[in-house]
């Protein structure tokens, strides 16, 4: 009697230790399920759902690595925003941004980088031949100049101008290369309702803030303006 009592005062002792053990390991994977949600919370626009600039530039060179010269690089800004804003109200511009998202996510599909780089500016760098550029270019400008239906009822006209740059025209698949082709090009076109491709000469043009001078020939895509 006094081994089988003895044995299962070992078993309980046992059990025991093996639970209290389980109660910080389920509180860490409690706390690491946490973590990494927040993580990647962080790593998204909370407005858009979009990639925020360090997140979007780390899956860009990825399908800049993967991917070589069938590459697009795609600049968006939205035009005569602060009208919106101001026409609307801030809660309706809210609304076009996210408008912008969902738009741009579902173009680019799951193998882009899709991101917010801010204010109402965006960028995507997607898997894209050259032969399928127009075609997918003039899908992307007729998208991002359709209305926006606000939750009210109240309907919001939009668009945007579009800079592209591709490693074949540029000669480089630098992203900040690109970046930089695809924003001069998107300076060249601003209102014009159409998708401009970069030149290598854009690659050169002289920076201020973000905005270029002097006017390199483009080509472009999309609906006039």
């Amino acid at each position: 009697m006094d081994s089988v009592l003895h044995t299962r005062a070992h078993f309980g002792q046992r059990a025991l230790l093996l639970t209290t053990a389980a109660v910080p390991l389920t509180g860490w994977t409690v706390h690491a399920i946490a973590l990494h949600r927040r993580l990647a919370a962080s790593r998204r626009d909370p407005l858009t759902g979009l990639l925020r600039r360090d997140a979007y530039t780390a899956r860009a060179r990825q399908v800049l690595a993967r991917h070589g010269d069938d590459v697009a690089v795609v600049l968006v800004d939205a035009d005569h925003f602060k009208g919106i804003n101001d026409d609307f109200g801030h809660p309706a511009g809210d609304a076009v941004l996210a408008a912008y998202g969902a738009r741009l996510t579902a173009w680019a599909g799951r193998s882009a980088s899709v991101g917010r780089l801010g204010g109402d500016e965006f960028a995507v760098v997607l898997p894209m031949s050259p032969a399928r550029c127009e075609v997918r270019l003039t899908t992307l400008v007729r998208m991002l100049h359709t209305p926006v239906v606000l939750d009210d009822g109240r309907t919001v006209d939009v668009a945007a101008s579009v800079g592209v740059a591709t490693p074949d025209t540029v000669g480089s698949r630098d992203l900040s290369a690109l970046q930089r082709a695809a924003d001069a090009a998107l300076y060249d076109g601003k209102h014009s309702g159409r998708a401009h491709l970069a030149t290598k000469d854009h690659v050169t043009v002289v920076s201020v803030n973000g905005r270029r001078t002097g006017r390199p020939g483009t080509g472009a895509w999309g609906q006039a303006a």
